[in-house]
């Protein structure tokens, strides 16, 4: 791995105009439908965080990185057939649009299961 990234517009000013402008467009999405979670760089990546990180995104050498963790990708894989994806990353191709419904789509799938974890966890410390 490069450098690490003190922020993400550290990240972002790494790469040319067209890629910062798809990072922005994904992190735009992102803010909007997490407006609780932290931005943070996480594993050399920007990534959007509650009581976990929910998605990371990256810019590649010829892709987008849209990583929702293998259960993001799993339970939405009728819809990303027309992307390659594997265990926990979505390739997103820098040319056309971003497919931004289905990216909101999975970050709100995402949020929700971190809530359940969080109260399931709550549950089972408490004492009976």
């Amino acid at each position: 791995m490069g450098p690490k990234a003190e922020s993400v517009e550290e990240y972002f000013s790494w790469f040319p105009i067209e890629k910062q402008e798809k990072l922005q467009q994904i992190r735009q999405t992102l803010k909007e439908v997490l407006p609780e979670a932290k931005e943070v760089i996480s594993y050399h990546m920007p990534a959007f965080k509650t009581s976990e990180v929910l998605v990371y995104y990256a810019a590649m050498k010829n892709h987008l990185g849209f990583y929702p963790t293998a259960s993001g990708v799993k339970a939405f894989a009728e819809e990303l057939k027309d992307y390659p994806t594997s265990k926990g990353v979505v390739q997103l191709p820098y040319e056309g649009d971003l497919p931004i419904g289905l990216i909101q789509k999975i970050a709100l799938f995402r949020k929700e299961e971190a809530l359940q974890k969080v109260a399931e966890k709550a549950k089972s410390t408490k004492a009976p």
